[in-house]
């Protein structure tokens, strides 16, 4: 079978691999139907830093349908439709045993620790398995994954009603997190990028207000403005909001950032501000799951390309070089149609 597989930093190959052999006792085979390029994945590519083993087949959200399941499975049978859990996590240790699997001691994520859905087919633990909607575009339930991040993000940042709320990156996690604000927050949504395609795009589809981000400290209009939510993981971006936000309020970080951050914790403590770290999500999938079949016209304005498989390292290029218009790219792999 074909699978793009990374094999060391910079280096991503499509070649023809061995289909996975038979499910262990709690796995599950799986076809796959489509999946999404994550901004975790150009990380990767781009520094290695989290190649732990090599080559491994990327690839983190995805949608699949299960062939097979192990002798000690219960839950799924063969022909259901699933969306797979990125978190590789040991189930074990005192994070895990409090729920937060997302801070694991010895977290990994799927196409990194195991091979992962850049794949005509893949073994997973069925406990990283959540069902979907078979009458799902395959490319919108591949979008559950990352709309649970933007879910956990919106969610522990928790926007007091009435307050304006910026969206800084209007990237994949960024728009989805503008979508569920505007669905669930009561208040003014605005959005900024420097990419003019995408704030747009995130701003028609969430009727959001796009701002300049060299205009934060007045984007509030007569109301100052207390939260922000930053999916750039761009550090001079993120200086530049702690600076500018009110006090009273939040920074919500979800972006991935390169370098560190120079920070006068006076700021914080003068201007009552916190700052939320943000990381992956702990129980949100399945109702990001349920969240789907509503939210599917929207997600799919959001969808950039659909591609095949062999198209992934030109994608990858092309997302790198910042030339995209949309939020998400889509390998459509296998059968591309509903159940």
């Amino acid at each position: 079978m074909k699978a793009a597989r990374l094999h060391a930093a910079g280096d991503l190959r499509v070649e023809a691999i061995e289909r996975p052999g038979s499910p262990g006792a709690n796995e599950v085979r799986l076809k796959v139907r489509a999946a999404g390029i994550c901004g975790s994945d150009l990380h990767n590519f781009r520094t290695g830093q989290w190649i732990s083993r090599a080559p491994s087949v990327a690839g983190h959200e995805f949608a699949a349908i299960v062939t097979e399941v192990g002798a000690a499975v219960t839950g799924f049978a063969p022909g259901d439709t699933v969306v797979a859990d990125s978190r590789y996590w040991c189930g074990k240790c005192p994070a895990c045993r409090s729920g937060r699997q997302n801070i694991c001691e010895r977290l990994g994520f799927v196409g990194e620790l195991c091979d992962g859905g850049f794949a005509e087919e893949t073994l997973l633990p069925a406990r990283l398995l959540v069902k979907h909607d078979p009458a799902l575009d395959p490319a919108i339930a591949a979008m559950a994954e990352p709309l649970a991040v933007a879910l956990h993000a919106v969610r522990k940042q928790a926007v007091p009603a009435g307050e304006a709320v910026l969206v800084a990156g209007c990237g994949p996690i960024g728009g989805l997190a503008a979508l569920l604000l505007a669905r669930f927050h009561e208040g003014p949504l605005l959005v900024a990028d420097k990419n003019d395609a995408r704030a747009t795009l995130v701003a028609d589809v969430t009727d959001a207000r796009t701002v300049d981000l060299d205009d934060i400290a007045t984007a509030g209009g007569d109301r100052p403005l207390r939260y922000a939510l930053d999916a750039t993981g761009n550090i001079g971006v993120m200086e530049k909001l702690l600076k500018a936000l009110a006090g009273g309020g939040s920074l919500a970080l979800v972006g991935i950032a390169h370098g560190a951050m120079e920070l006068d914790p006076n700021l914080l403590v003068e201007r009552d501000t916190a700052l939320i770290g943000c990381h992956a999500f702990t129980h949100e999938l399945p109702e990001a799951v349920a969240l789907l079949p509503d939210l599917q016209p929207a997600l799919a304005r959001f969808i950039d390309e659909r591609i095949p498989l062999e198209e992934v390292p030109a994608a990858y290029a092309r997302l790198l070089a910042g030339d995209s218009r949309g939020l998400k790219t889509i390998l459509q792999i296998g059968e591309t149609g509903h159940v």
